[in-house]
């Protein structure tokens, strides 16, 4: 059963406080980077391109772990732990230009690359945390 998200919690992710994914390669080690995300009801929007490492980690293994720390005060954070239960390209491009008007302040998402496809990813949450409130 999935896990829901509370009220300050889903403040944390709303805000444009930066995403730490955290997924496993292929041999078992740990892939961390930092994205952008969003939330829909109790899911976790994520966005990024067709070729990159994580997004092809958790094609293969959908577990996933999140921490989203606030950025005015990083002792506080939500650390999520889910699974990837979609990867679509369906809105994906629409979705990263909403994610640039949330943390850059503008229409259309700038560092869009020559023939790059996005893909949007939907994450599940199992377990949810949040600390330092």
């Amino acid at each position: 059963m999935a896990a829901s998200i509370g009220d300050r919690a889903r403040e944390i992710i709303e805000a444009p406080n930066f995403c730490h994914v955290s997924t496993l390669r292929s041999d078992g080690s740990v892939h961390a980077t930092l994205v952008w995300a969003d939330i829909d009801g109790d899911r976790i929007l994520l966005n990024s391109a067709q070729g990159r490492d994580w997004p092809a980690n958790v094609a293969r293994d959908p577990r996933i772990t999140l921490t989203v720390a606030d950025s005015e005060n990083p002792y506080e954070f939500v650390s999520i732990r889910g699974r990837v239960v979609e990867i679509t390209t369906e809105g994906a491009d629409e979705h990263i230009d909403a994610l640039a008007k949330k943390y850059l302040g503008v229409d259309t998402y700038p560092m869009r690359a020559e023939g790059e496809v996005r893909i949007k990813l939907v994450v599940e949450p199992d377990h949810v945390v949040h600390r330092g409130a």
